[in-house]
């Protein structure tokens, strides 16, 4: 049996890179939903009729951010093929 022995030099061996922290979980993020939130607070304490009659626009705004913003996990960026599921995994069900 034979061992094959490395030696690692500073050049060779660099240190794991450090994993990012959620934009909320950095001291930016938390300040930034702070104010969110006391401006939450104060809408909802001063100007009630104004919330309520933004509610409509603002529900309607919603879906297409939430279509942008939450779909970055799907893996739709580079369509290449033409548009059979061939390729794709089954992940349950029936094929």
């Amino acid at each position: 049996m034979t061992h094959e022995h490395t030696h690692h030099t500073p050049e060779t061996h660099k240190p794991e890179p450090q994993a990012r922290l959620p934009w909320y979980r950095t001291w930016t993020g938390l300040a930034c939903l702070g104010a969110v939130a006391v401006g939450a607070v104060y809408l909802s304490l001063y100007h009630v009729t104004h919330v309520l009659d933004a509610l409509p626009l603002v529900l309607l705004l919603l879906c297409p951010l939430m279509h942008v913003f939450l779909h970055g996990g799907h893996g739709h960026g580079g369509h290449g093929g033409g548009g059979d599921d061939a390729d794709r995994p089954n992940k349950g069900g029936s094929p």
